[in-house]
């Protein structure tokens, strides 16, 4: 009995009439195509405005103040609750 762990993640090759699988050559992409296609998708990139990368450059910038903000008083609480549990300190 076969499970699914037994069977190939990719099929080998494609099934003739006959149902054998026949193993399909790999075909290489050539360097010139391969540019080719880098450009023609480049082409099909749309780029923000101006006026819309100034405003996602301000909402990252908040969002990563607003972060370091959260992690800088995480990591002073946690660090004087280990020192006040660790030494048994008062002048923290």
């Amino acid at each position: 009995m076969s499970s699914v762990a037994d069977a190939p993640a990719v099929p080998e090759g494609r099934k003739d009439s006959s149902g054998d699988r026949r193993k399909q050559p790999e075909k290489r992409t050539g360097p010139v195509t391969f540019y080719r296609q880098v450009v023609a998708e480049l082409r099909k990139v749309v780029y923000p405005s101006r006026e819309q990368l100034v405003t996602y450059f301000f909402v990252v910038m908040a969002f990563v103040l607003v972060m370091i903000a959260i992690v800088s008083l995480l990591d002073l609480g946690l660090g004087k609750l280990a020192f006040e549990i660790f030494t048994g300190a008062d002048d923290i």
